[in-house]
Parts: C-alpha cells; sequence; structure tokens
C-alpha cells in the first residue's frame, strides 16, 4: 500500500496562500501520492511547530513570510544558494532525520522572468526594492544571468549598502537611497517589498524606467497590485506580479521533494484564468 507524504507551508498570515492549490495541481499531474496544507505559525511559534511537524511524520515544508531567515537558523544544514541568501524557503526531511534547508525564490523568479516573458537580464540594469530577506533570495540567481549592474535601494539606506557589500564578489551591486537614483534608468525594476499589497509605493521617479523597460513585483493577488498599476502607468513594455514566480519556486520545491519537476506552463494559465472571474 502507497503512503500519503504530508507537506505544507508556514506563514503568518496564510490564508491568502495559493501554495495548497498549487502543489495539488503538481501532484494530480505527475500522479504523486502527498497532501499540502497551508499553517498559519507567528514567529514566536516557529521553532516549536517545525519540530511537532517532523515529528508527526511530515515530509517538507515552505515557508514564507516572515519565517524564511527563521527557517534558515533552524535546518540542520543548507544548499549553497540557501547558505549565501541566509533566508530558506524549502525545508525537507533527508534520510538520517536531519533537516536540509533550501532557497528556491531566486530560481522561480528567473524561470518566471526569462522562461515565460522573455526578459532578457545579459547586460540589464536592474533595480531592485528592498533589502530584506525576500531580495536575499533572489540576488544570486539573478546575478548569474550577468546582469550590468543591480542597484540596492532601500529606504533605510545602510541596510541597502550592507547587503550589497555581501554579495559584491558577484558583480556590479550597489547600495543606495531612493534620492540617489534620481537621473537613473532601469532596464528592469523588481518590487521585493510589501508595500503595494497596502496600497503604498515606494518613492520611485517619474523617469526611473528605461524605455521597453519592465516592472516585476513579488507580491501577487487577485487584482494588480498597486506597483503593477504604476508600471503600466509609466510606459512598461511589461508589469507583471509574483504570480509565476510562485508557481516557479513551488516546482523546484516539488522536485527537491519528489525528485519529478512538474510542467509549469499550464499551472499559471489556470490559476491566471482563475483569479480573473474573480469579481
Amino acid at each position: 500500500m502507497t503512503t500519503t507524504d504530508h507537506y505544507a507551508v508556514f506563514g503568518h498570515p496564510i490564508n491568502h496562500s495559493k501554495s495548497p492549490r498549487i502543489h495539488q495541481l503538481f501532484a494530480e499531474q505527475t500522479q504523486q501520492k502527498i497532501t499540502y496544507d497551508a499553517q498559519d505559525v507567528p514567529a514566536d511559534h516557529f521553532e516549536q511547530a517545525i519540530r511537532s511537524f517532523f515529528k508527526q511524520g511530515g515530509k517538507g515544508l515552505n515557508c514564507t513570510v516572515p519565517l524564511k531567515e527563521l527557517a534558515w537558523q533552524q535546518a540542520d544544514s543548507l544548499s549553497q544558494r540557501a547558505k549565501f541568501s541566509k533566508a530558506v524557503n524549502t525545508l525537507v526531511l533527508q534520510e538520517d532525520g536531519s533537516i536540509l534547508g533550501d532557497n528556491t525564490d531566486g530560481l522561480g523568479l528567473v524561470a518566471d522572468l526569462t522562461i515565460n516573458h522573455s526578459i532578457a537580464l545579459l547586460n540589464s540594469r536592474i533595480l531592485l526594492l528592498g533589502a530584506g530577506g525576500a531580495s536575499r533570495g533572489i540576488i544570486s540567481p539573478l546575478m548569474e544571468k550577468s546582469p550590468k549592474q543591480l542597484v540596492i535601494v532601500n529606504r533605510t539606506v545602510d541596510k541597502a549598502i550592507t547587503l550589497s557589500h555581501e554579495f559584491s564578489q558577484l558583480g556590479d551591486i550597489y547600495g543606495c537611497s531612493y534620492d540617489d537614483i534620481k537621473n537613473d534608468q532601469f532596464d528592469l525594476i523588481i518590487n521585493a517589498t510589501s508595500a503595494s499589497l497596502s496600497g503604498e509605493l515606494p518613492p520611485l521617479p517619474d523617469n526611473i524606467l528605461a524605455q521597453k523597460g519592465c516592472c516585476y513585483d513579488l507580491a501577487y493577488g487577485n487584482k494588480p497590485t498597486t506597483f503593477v498599476n504604476w508600471g503600466l502607468a509609466h510606459n512598461a513594455e511589461k508589469s507583471l506580479d509574483g504570480l509565476g514566480m510562485l508557481v516557479e519556486q513551488a516546482a523546484e520545491a516539488f522536485y527537491i521533494w519528489r525528485k519529478i519537476r512538474p510542467e509549469t506552463r499550464q499551472i499559471i494559465d489556470l490559476l491566471n484564468s482563475e483569479r480573473k472571474n474573480i469579481k
């Protein structure tokens, strides 16, 4: 008799998460026997919740806001990309009972940008908004695509500068304030802050987007985010939210857990069509 393996996503809040739906679709597509649910876990309950989950037979976890840096601390061992980013969104139970931490966010973002949307990163100038855990997880995979420069901007300037120094060996990475970019232009602007989910925007100059430049919000919702709307209003060639990244990073996590890679395009198309029908 085939056993059913249990997986989950931890976060706070978590009710909005599409991850259970995505992994259910992956399991159906690949004929894998799993269950996957979303569990609301505040940061101060995280360590206890992880121990309880794996003790009760859980096989793997996804971790989202505000738990990614805590998951990095709790893992027994780390993948190379997780070590580098100091943030973990995927935990997997190893055969010896230890917990491996990995980070699939950057791979998911790059796959969505380059494969699903044909956005070229080679020799591009990228502006990254925010210097928190979300930014940490995507810098290394972005730099592997050889952009000309990555500029990190943050309201607390010291955080942007510190983060740029940590990753400086990967290429031309610069941290600064919003005032410092008033006369710059970028081919791609990535919003790694949570500001647009509350209807707010970072203080971006109107002329910051290069001709045929693109915007990408790591956040997603059933309606366009505030940052996606900003991109459209400023003539972005493409202004996208993070739904495709969500599916692509989930596919990487699914592969880590199950050693089988789901096909993502049809899942992204399905989720896009479903949210268009939500009033």
